[in-house]
């Protein structure tokens, strides 16, 4: 899973890609401190590996992994070159969601590129710019298909599906609110690769004080929330801040601080959350003397698809799948032990592969 961090400058978007990754990039009151996109790899917490891993003694734990990749400040114009451009456009092309943060905090030492702290306003400014980027590749495709249209009737429909989307964008509104009347014209949208198209986290930069109540008694948050439900989109709090101070400490240390704050996860935990649900993704593991792992599918995905996650010799060559619910597995000890109380059942190409279950894929090639 791959999540561009994005905002206008200054909005707490480096401080934010700090904490989450520990990566040192640069951090200062002044926009395009970070020109060249940061990018970092991020474990995703997940106290079941390391029951599973205690468990079997594994000589290696290895957890599900998220790319954040931190892009420049945008600006108003960017798509057509202003501030750091399209360069800040093509790299946020590659990531699978986008997470937008949004400054709901006010503060005199911190310059807002526009003057004064607005979320809408901020928000709207950079979507503008997506729409505007994803109108000039419409544009190009459309000259390139019309040619062929007329002959051809897969173009003619491309075309029709691409004159759709540019009246749809034309009128203010992000390409995933356009609904595909098929499954081909989804597979085409999903080939455009529309910055509009992708799903969006809303990451509320909050004051210190805002976090013990989640932000509800800040008007800013409530706006960003309102506007998130509005495009079936994800929003949470977070102190970029504090998560700043969380990152530098260790587990335990992670745990008081946060009870002394008043607030039950950190920031990553609750964009961890956000992200997965917001793209359909969940996890199963694997467990053993050698490694216990965890490997991220969507949900929905069957046992032979989940194994070929694992190899592709797995998925062509499946045979059974023996799963069992991590819970059982921890709660009676050893495999063999969940096997004598009927907990492990033996799948096949039809089973629907369920979060936290512990799989042993069985195959041949």
């Amino acid at each position: 899973m791959k999540l561009g961090i994005v905002g206008l400058p200054n909005v707490g978007k480096s401080t934010l890609f700090n904490s989450l990754t520990k990566a040192g990039a640069e951090s200062a009151n002044y926009p395009f401190c970070t020109i060249d996109p940061n990018v970092g790899i991020v474990a995703v917490p997940d106290e079941r590996l390391k029951l599973l891993g205690d468990m079997y003694k594994s000589k290696k734990v290895t957890p599900a992994v998220i790319e954040f990749v931190d892009i420049a400040g945008l600006v108003k114009g960017a798509s057509k070159g202003e501030g750091l451009g399209n360069q800040f456009l093509s790299n946020i092309r590659e990531v699978d969601a986008i997470v937008h943060v949004v400054r709901c905090f006010e503060d005199s030492n911190v310059v807002h590129v526009d003057g004064s702290v607005n979320p809408l306003r901020d928000i709207e400014t950079i979507n503008l710019e997506l729409i505007f980027s994803d109108l000039e590749v419409l544009e190009r495709r459309i000259a390139k298909v019309a040619k062929t249209a007329r002959m051809d009737k897969a173009y003619a429909k491309e075309l029709a599906l691409l004159e759709r989307l540019k009246e749809h964008l034309e009128s203010g509104s992000p390409a995933k609110t356009l609904e595909a009347e098929d499954e081909e014209e989804l597979a085409l949208f999903r080939e455009f690769n529309l910055l509009t198209g992708k799903p969006v986290i809303y990451a509320a930069n909050v004051a210190e004080e805002d976090l013990a109540d989640d932000g509800a008694s800040n008007s800013m948050v409530e706006q960003v929330r309102k506007l998130a439900q509005e495009e079936n989109s994800e929003a949470f709090v977070i102190c970029a801040q504090i998560e700043q101070e969380i990152a530098e400490l260790e587990d335990e240390e992670k745990a008081m601080f946060l009870e002394d704050l008043g607030i039950a996860q950190s920031g990553l935990e609750k964009l961890i959350k956000a992200s997965y649900r917001i793209l359909g993704l969940m996890s199963f593991l694997t467990a053993g003397e050698d490694e216990t792992r965890a490997w991220t599918i969507r949900i929905g995905t069957k046992a032979p698809q989940a194994a070929g996650k694992i190899h592709s010799d797995f998925e062509r060559g499946f045979i059974k799948a023996e799963v069992v619910n991590y819970r059982d597995l921890l709660e009676q000890g050893s495999l063999a032990a969940a096997r004598e109380k009927g907990l492990v059942g033996m799948e096949g190409k039809d089973y629907v592969v369920r979060d936290g279950d512990v799989i042993l894929f069985r195959f041949n090639v």
